[in-house]
């Protein structure tokens, strides 16, 4: 059996902009994410950290390491997804985020989940 099919994790990320949590005139820019992780594969596996590659309209880069996602180091199921909300604070109205989550599956194969880049923007700020 391909080892693509026994670990699959497929991640979706929505983002969306905070205008209550924002200041535009101090260069505060706030969105929350909500990021569905699902276990497309065959055997159950544990999201044991999360590394974040999160770069402003500037260019300017912030990298963000941890156990978990938001306290939580769930173990999924083959064929169940976890869910969760997090955030975070820009200098500019566009940015993008993207990076992975280790995982280590039930069989004790530890591999990293990627998470494309998507996008970070105030509404209007993108013509």
């Amino acid at each position: 059996m391909s080892e693509s099919k026994l670990r699959a994790i497929i991640v979706d990320a929505q983002p969306r902009y905070l205008s209550e949590q924002s200041d535009p005139a101090q260069n505060r820019f706030a969105f929350a994410y909500t990021i569905t992780i699902h276990n497309a594969g065959q055997v159950a596996a544990q999201l044991l950290d999360r590394h974040w590659i999160i770069t402003d309209g500037n260019g300017k880069v912030q990298e963000v390491r941890g156990a978990g996602v938001v306290g939580e180091q769930p173990l999924i199921e083959p064929g169940a997804s976890h869910t969760y909300t997090s955030g975070c604070l820009l200098e500019t109205p566009v940015g993008s985020m993207q990076g992975s989550y280790g995982m280590r599956s039930t069989d004790g194969e530890e591999f990293r989940a990627p998470v494309s880049v998507f996008r970070l923007a105030r509404p209007n700020a993108l013509h």
